[in-house]
């Protein structure tokens, strides 16, 4: 969803980081206190899985809090986690998401590290209808965790040799799909504010322009 059918939330949280900057007075950009938020966020991730899950929201407003701590100051973390809710719920879409999904004839399974009224609220705003969505706070875990993964197959009864699984994020949404023995295609549209991991996908694209084209030469 988020960095794939929508802009990612690298101008979202580096706002935030700004507001952050300027209300304490840390000696660290936008962009520094992004990073190290954001190292602190996705380490957070992998551990709110087997029984430890927390929303988006609250592991958001927790490691904010931890990284500010660390930098010595003790800081409110919930409105800054508010205003990047107000992202979520309604973030601008990519140039060619229309299109791909107007013109896209393979059924489609929205596997998002999200919390669920985020996403619905997105797709209300933005009058997308997909038949089957999956979330984190649905399953309780994050990709790359393979249980979200098994979870879209149930749901959807699809074949696992069936199913490429497309995200933005190497270790997310790459890595995710080589743990649950899936094909995966990476989006690499370069604008993400961190990521991990060195996962080979089975395909790239620059954008959903060159997902379109595998699935229509796929159909011939």
């Amino acid at each position: 969803m988020y960095g794939t059918l929508t802009a990612g939330d690298r101008a979202a949280v580096e706002s935030v980081c700004a507001e952050v900057v300027a209300l304490t007075g840390v000696p660290l950009s936008a962009v520094e206190l992004s990073v190290r938020w954001g190292v602190r966020y996705f380490a957070a991730l992998e551990c709110c899985n087997d029984g430890q899950f927390c929303n988006l929201f609250e592991v958001e407003a927790r490691t904010l809090r931890e990284t500010m701590l660390e930098l010595g100051v003790d800081l409110d973390p919930y409105p800054f986690a508010r205003a990047l809710t107000a992202y979520w719920r309604d973030p601008p879409l990519q140039p060619e998401a229309l299109d791909f999904l107007s013109k896209c004839k393979v059924p489609i399974c929205l596997v998002s590290n999200a919390d669920r009224a985020d996403i619905e609220a997105a797709l209300a705003r933005h009058g997308i209808e997909i038949p089957y969505i999956v979330t984190s706070e649905d399953v309780r875990c994050y990709k790359p965790a393979a249980r979200i993964f098994a979870e879209a197959l149930r749901r959807t009864g699809w074949r696992r040799d069936r199913v490429i699984h497309v995200g933005d994020s190497l270790h997310s949404d790459v890595g995710g799909a080589l743990a649950a023995g899936l094909r995966s295609g990476w989006v690499n549209r370069a604008h993400r504010i961190h990521d991990v991991g060195n996962h080979v996908p089975d395909y790239e694209f620059e954008n959903l322009r060159g997902l379109m084209a595998l699935v229509t030469a796929a159909g011939k």
